[in-house]
């Protein structure tokens, strides 16, 4: 087991990489749409390949980052209904979803969508519309995705089962680090206090 929460842990790290660097697309897409619609309106001029870049990016940022959801445990989940249930017991039945939903969901994407990609690669398959952009990139994005999440499945079906040997603590906490909003709003609380505080001191001299 302790080879196998090191491999748990390189695939984490790995996983975590690639979410960081999809982020980045979400920006990339919204200053490309910012952009088109600027020209559209004030040009009176558009492009194909501008408007289906946008859905490509959008494509890359689900699926590519749909394993690094899972690892921070923000993937949907059932808890009103497995909440009743005793820790061990939820994480047997996500025991069960992995194993018995994800990799079989995984396996059969990659099943169905790998000889397309072939097909649309060894054919160059391009967009039907004018001036749009080749196919087989956005469509090699589902297999990708899929092998990504079905990657992240197995670290988290490793840390479930060490979690179920106690070797390691509950695998299911979300491992989210601090939003913007809340950076901020802890920065005006800590100035409020600071303010606060400095009133006082005045006021007591």
């Amino acid at each position: 087991m302790t080879a196998l929460l090191q491999l748990s842990r390189w695939i984490d790290a790995f996983t975590e990489r690639i979410g960081r660097s999809v982020s980045w697309l979400v920006l990339i897409t919204v200053v490309i749409s910012a952009g088109n619609a600027i020209v559209r309106k004030a040009f009176n001029n558009s492009s194909n390949a501008l408007l289906e870049i946008q859905w490509y990016l959008f494509a890359a940022t689900f699926l590519l980052a749909a394993g690094y959801t899972m690892l921070r445990q923000e993937h949907v989940k059932i808890d009103v209904v497995i909440g009743r249930f005793s820790k061990r017991t939820q994480i047997k039945v996500d025991i069960f979803g992995i194993v018995c939903f994800l990799f079989p969901m995984v396996c059969a994407v990659l099943y169905l969508s790998t000889p397309l990609v072939l097909q649309a690669y060894a054919t160059s398959e391009m967009s039907s519309n004018a001036g749009g952009l080749i196919r087989w990139p956005v469509f090699a994005l589902l297999p990708v995705g899929f092998a990504l999440l079905g990657i992240q499945g197995a670290s988290e079906l490793i840390k479930r089962f060490a979690y179920l040997q106690g070797l390691i603590e509950d695998p299911t906490q979300k491992k989210q680090e601090k939003t913007a909003e809340e950076e901020l709003a802890e920065a005006i609380l800590a100035a409020q206090t600071a303010n606060a505080a400095n009133k006082r001191q005045g006021a007591a001299r």
